[in-house]
């Protein structure tokens, strides 16, 4: 199993990322997450605290997106950068992504002017890794492969990216980079042991083969899988991701208690993430608090056996299907 200062290097680049990431999306979105949202605990504090505490475990890759909180996680990482000391700054990994709303027609030159604001929001030269932020275009993924080749050669981004993106269109928007000349990296899906439709698809085993990265977001089911809920006390606001009755997941984090009892303790979401980087993916689970910082990186380090493997996948859930999903999520 990796430690945290094993890399992964993201295809076509010499972007370096390591094997567990943070996601971000928590991070500046007062709406969905605080102030308003269900987490009154954070702030940009807090966040501070997690980001500290993350690099002080070696994660240094983090996830962002221009419509987190319309732009203010970018801001937020931006001003986290400024004050980080530079010989930690330079070993920093972020990604951002670009939203393919149906009314931007033109894509060849809105991906490079969004990557710009990005990049400006971010305080930084150039974006380690730019994705898709979901399979929608009305111009093709030819019209998408330009726009990200233009971002490209203007020197905004390094590697390359989709999200939600399924085996078709995983694969036709690598044959279409490769025509310009850039690789497909990384392909970033909802991933975890209350979404296995992305392995039992054969997403996953389509992403590695063609050397694209997965990466895992809500990999803990949006705190499903932490132990700190359960059908009696099921999680507060709206989580729209792996949205399964408690009563389903209550068996599968009982599970990952005793397996995590097995490995000096681990946590069920140390446990959890640990599958996820066993499979070949690179979660990205969120950290509001040092505290679910330093949690997520004991996830490194130590391997999970045959027999924890197989009893996770038997107890897994496929994935819950809505309209959302079905709009949004291909992969």
């Amino acid at each position: 199993m990796p430690n945290a200062t094993d890399t992964i290097t993201l295809a076509g680049s010499n972007v370096e990322a390591t094997p567990l990431g943070v996601g971000t999306w928590a991070w500046g979105d007062k709406t969905t997450w605080g102030m308003g949202g269900y987490d009154a605990d954070l702030s940009e504090g807090t966040i501070a605290e997690a980001w500290e505490a993350c690099l002080a475990e070696g994660v240094t890759f983090f996830d962002t997106a221009e419509v987190y909180g319309k732009g203010e996680s970018e801001r937020i990482i931006g001003r986290l950068l400024a004050a980080t000391p530079a010989d930690q700054r330079a070993g920093v990994v972020i990604a951002s992504k670009w939203f393919p709303h149906p009314l931007k027609l033109k894509p060849e030159t809105a991906i490079v002017e969004a990557a710009r604001a990005s990049a400006e929001r971010l305080g930084i030269e150039r974006i380690h890794l730019y994705q898709i932020h979901g399979p929608i275009s009305l111009r093709g993924h030819g019209a998408l492969a330009d726009g990200l080749a233009a971002a490209h050669e203007a020197g905004y981004i390094d590697a390359v990216g989709v999200s939600n993106y399924s085996i078709k269109e995983t694969r036709s928007m690598a044959n279409e980079l490769t025509k310009r000349g850039l690789a497909l990296a990384t392909n970033q899906i909802e991933f975890s042991l209350l979404r296995r439709l992305p392995e039992t698809s054969g997403l996953v085993a389509a992403c590695l083969e063609l050397g694209v990265t997965p990466l895992a977001y809500s990999p803990i089911g949006q705190g499903r899988l932490t132990g700190k809920y359960s059908a009696a006390n099921p999680p507060p606001g709206k989580r729209n991701f792996s949205a399964h009755p408690m009563e389903k997941v209550d068996p599968i984090v009982e599970e990952l208690r005793r397996i995590g009892q097995v490995h000096d303790n681990r946590t069920p979401s140390q446990v959890a993430l640990n599958w996820l980087m066993t499979k070949g993916a690179i979660p990205i689970p969120g950290a509001k608090n040092a505290g679910q910082a330093h949690d997520n990186a004991g996830s490194l380090g130590w391997d999970l056996r045959p027999e924890d493997m197989a009893a996770l996948d038997r107890l897994a859930l496929t994935g819950a299907r809505s309209f959302f999903n079905r709009f949004w999520q291909h992969g």
